[in-house]
Formats: C-alpha cells, structure tokens, sequence
C-alpha cells in the first residue's frame, strides 16, 4: 500500500498508514479518522415524528445533512421518519432529498447524498396509535443492529403541540425509553432524549400539566426544549461578549444603565398560519419564549460556569427576579394592537382580520409592547422595554442598552444641539454584528461633537455567516449538552411573568377595542404613550 495522502471531506490528510492501522468497519469510515473532536456525537437513530411537515423539509433535514457532511456526525447516524403519509423508504429518501436540494447551505453533491440517505428510513403509522410504537421499536433495533447506533435514540417532536403528551406517553408504552437521572454517563445500553419545539404550552397550567406529563415517561436531563432563538450565534455572542471581555460588565448596572430596549419586529403577516396565530398571538408566540430568552441572557448575573446547570440557573434568577405586570399595572405597563391594512415595503397589504382564516372580530394581538422591572441589586430602576408586532417596516431583532449621560459636559454645545447618550446595539438579525455609539469631534478648529458608530459585522469579521440554529442545536441535542435548551423551572418561570397579563385581557369585555396600526408603522399610538410618560422614545432600527 502507498503512503501517499489521501483527502478527507474536511480538506484535511490522512495517510495510508493511518488507515492501515485502523481498518474500517461497517461504522467507521476511514477517511473520517483522525478527526474526531468533543464536538462529534455518538452514533444514533434520531426519530422525526411529524416528518412529513415544513419544519423537518426547511430545517430539520437540511441542518442533518449540513452535520453529515461537515462530519460532526458519524457515518451510522441514521433518521427513522414517521408521518402518516403513505410512503416507502424510497419515497421518504426522495422527498428529503428535494428538501435537502432546496434548503441545505453546504454543497448538495450525488455521493454526500448517497451516503447520508442509506442511513433514512420511514415509518407511517397514527402517533394514537399503539401498534405505531411497536413498529417503530422493531426498525430501531434493526438500525441499532445493522447501522452501529447502540441503543441512543433522539426523539423530535416536529408535531402540533397536542401530540406532545401522547407521543411521549407512546414511547413509555413501548419501553422505548430508558429513564436517566443524570447528564453523563448513559448506561451501556444507550441514551434516550427527546427534543419538543415551542410552543410549550398554552398558559402556566398546561404548561404545568405537560412538564409533568413529559416528565412521567423522560427524566429532566433528558428533555431538551428548543428555542431557536438561542441557537443563534449573535444570541450566543451576546454571552461572550459579556462575559469574556472585561470592558463592560463593570457598566453593566443600574449606576451606568438608564435603559434596555428589545425589538423584535416581522414585515411579514401571519402567512398561512391563522389557525396557530388565533390561538397563540404575539405574547405567547415571542414575548413567553423568544424574547424572554433574550432579556435573561442580558440581565443574568456571570454563571461560574459555562454549562447546562450553571447558566440555565443564573436565567431562571434573573427571571424570578422579574416583577410581573399585574393589575392595573397591565393597563400602564403593556400595550397590545393588531395591524390594520396598509403598505409594507411599498406593497400593499390586507388588515389582520381579513386574512384568510382569521376571524373578522379577532382579538388577538399581532403587536405587543411592555415595561419590564428586575428587582435585584444589578438593574433595579432600569427599565426593559420589550416590543415584537408583525406588518412592521423592517424586519429586524436587535437588544439596545442605553447608557446613562455623562453627569457634567464641559464641552459647548451649539444652540439647540443636545448629546445623544451612549448607546451599545447588539443586532441579532438581519444585520449581525454588535454597534456603539460614542461622542467624537468633528474635524477642524472648533470644539463640535457628533456621534458615531463603532461597529464589528458578524459576517465581515468572520468570512460568513453563522450556522443555522439547527445546527448548533441538534448537534447539542446529540452531544447531550443542555446549555442552550429550556428547562422546566424556566418554562415555569416564564409563564408566570405572561398569566397575569393574559388573565387581566381574558376578563376585558369582548366590546372594548383594541388599537390598531397601520401596516407598516412601528404600531399603535398608545406603544408610543408607553416610553412618553417615561420621557423616553422608542429607537428606529
């Protein structure tokens, strides 16, 4: 045999030599050798229930595919689908491939997909259905059997909410899962987890209800609710920004502070998902989930370490540290509105009650806007302002803290000019990056100060952009590493903050209106009320 080199998919070498002394088995390619690192899981069957959806099409499998290819993934990963469609393996492996085709960032090429699809499977069956999970025990023990994953199998919940008990209750049934306490060591048998999309839960009792539910059958370390929000790197970046560079975190504080602002805003509308919205509107479909996510991991105190216990602890602090809008506080402090029609990036567009499937005396809130406070000694008399609507201008995620003035200017300012305070902007979509605006004098003779911004472009710094938080946060889910998925006293936690709010509209007679917007304004009149009796105004990102 020659010694000479042979590539691996990554653009690293591999000798001859090194392959000799480590020959292939059924679950070893050789030229993957040499190349694992802490970041690449153990062989495992993942089980897609609901795998006929968008979800798995536009995210699911094209993040797997990206996985496979760029090798974190071994090559006896397998995917077992179940769906009610009436589909062979071939069918399934054929579809996919269109999704992965269509949506996958790294280069779809013939042999990547050969070799991932063998690892493909499907199963159709009724998720009520008992005879579903027997079925599906005998193709996992096949899988384990022929493709090397031994016995760890990952769970994923691509469904409506309303299976999530009984899919978890299923695979109780069944003996599908093995009950595991702790974070590490699994038995010699094999792991099992299970990861359950948002949203999880419709208010604080059902989302009480479904962690216990969850619970009977899976033990906490091994749920993993995901919230793809934390999966994103610039989310993520927050994190590092804070708490490995030394030059903020001692003005990160109520002394320098004067305000924090949290946007996330949509131009789209509600795009074919009337059904979901009714039910849910924006403060269970972002404020409860996304954009709590975010407020936490601004406001957390520093874990003393980065894992899935110690910083999912300081998040839940910081979020019973919250004081929740209650009362008549929800009158003062909350602000909620649907969009009427209007113009979106010159386009123009229908009114929230009359898109198709909504009912055209709805009530539910495609804006929301509210005042925040964290009664701890870090940010007590801070105000978090937090808004989210849809049919905005611009589509855009953004957290904005607000320093504080300096307490005495000694430069001369213009008549009429005033200083704009510091403000530091981490953008999370769709421009990511991190911007700060400071005072600078303009060039020439005289004294005159205007602000600028410093700014670091995620994209630019980097060469490209992030992963999708798929991505990261399969690749988490098989790594056994929960740092970036709820846990249930967060949930918990969470819901507590939003039930007041929903219990105080719930009581509000079906006659009182509800402010309205118009497409493609920041929203209501009365959002704009919110920050002005604070003698405070909205940013325009």
């Amino acid at each position: 045999m020659s010694d000479s080199p042979v590539i691996t998919a990554s653009g690293g070498t591999l000798t001859a030599e090194r392959v000799r002394h480590k020959p292939a088995s059924k679950t070893v390619n050789p030229l993957r050798i040499g190349l694992q690192t802490e970041r690449n899981p153990q062989a495992c069957a993942m089980v897609i229930f609901g795998v006929s959806g968008d979800l798995t099409s536009r995210k699911l499998m094209p993040a797997l595919y990206d996985l496979y290819v760029s090798v974190p993934l071994p090559p006896g990963f397998s995917i077992v689908g179940i769906s009610r469609r009436d589909w062979s393996d071939d069918e399934f492996r054929s579809v996919m491939r269109d999704a992965v085709r269509e949506n996958a960032t790294r280069p779809f090429t013939d042999d990547a997909w050969d070799s991932f699809a063998r690892g493909l499977f499907y199963v159709r069956g009724d998720f009520d259905n008992p005879e579903l999970y027997g079925q599906l025990r005998e193709r996992l023990e096949t899988v384990d059997s022929e493709r090397g994953t031994n016995g760890n199998h990952l769970y994923y919940l691509a469904t409506p909410p309303s299976f999530y008990e009984e899919i978890s209750a299923g695979l109780g049934n069944a003996g599908l899962v093995k009950r595991q306490e702790i974070y590490s060591n699994p038995r010699a048998n094999g792991w099992d987890r299970i990861v359950i999309e948002k949203p999880f839960g419709h208010d604080l009792a059902s989302a009480q209800h479904l962690n216990a539910a969850i619970n009977a059958v899976f033990a906490e370390p091994q749920i993993y609710r995901i919230d793809h929000y934390l999966g994103k790197e610039t989310v993520q970046n927050v994190l590092a920004f804070r708490f490995a560079n030394i030059l903020f975190e001692p003005v990160w504080n109520r002394h320098y502070v004067d305000q924090i602002q949290v946007t996330v805003a949509e131009s789209l509308g509600i795009e074919n998902r009337a059904a979901y919205y009714e039910e849910a509107g924006a403060l269970r479909d972002m404020v409860q989930s996304h954009m709590l996510q975010l407020l936490s991991v601004v406001a957390m105190e520093p874990p003393a370490f980065f894992n899935g216990d110690a910083l999912r602890d300081e998040k839940v602090k910081v979020l019973r540290s919250v004081v929740p809008p209650d009362g008549d506080r929800v009158a003062k402090d909350v602000v909620r509105g649907q969009y009427s029609d209007g113009y979106v990036a010159g386009t123009e567009v229908v009114g929230y009650r009359e898109e198709d499937g909504v009912d055209p005396d709805s009530r539910t809130e495609t804006f929301v806007s509210l005042k925040l406070e964290i009664d701890n000694w870090r940010w007590n008399g801070v105000p978090f302002y937090l808004r989210t609507g849809k049919r905005l201008p611009r589509r855009v995620t953004e957290i904005a803290i607000q320093f504080k003035s300096v307490p005495h200017l000694m430069f001369k300012l213009t008549e009429g000019q005033t200083l704009p305070p510091n403000v530091l902007t981490m953008r999370i979509q769709p421009d990511e990056g991190i911007s700060l605006r400071v005072a600078a004098k303009v060039p020439g003779a005289g004294t005159k100060l205007q602000p600028v911004q410093m700014d670091f472009d995620y994209g630019a710094s980097f060469g490209q952009a992030g992963p999708d938080a798929y991505v990261r946060l399969l690749l988490d889910a098989m790594l056994g590493d929960p740092t970036l998925f709820a846990r249930d006293d967060e949930i918990d936690t969470a819901w507590s903050l939003m039930q007041p709010i929903l219990d105080v509209w719930a009581d509000q007679p079906s006659t009182m209106p509800i402010p309205t917007y118009e497409a493609g304004t920041w929203g209501p009149a009365e959002a704009e009320l919110l920050l002005a009796n604070d003698r405070r105004t909205w940013r325009r990102p």
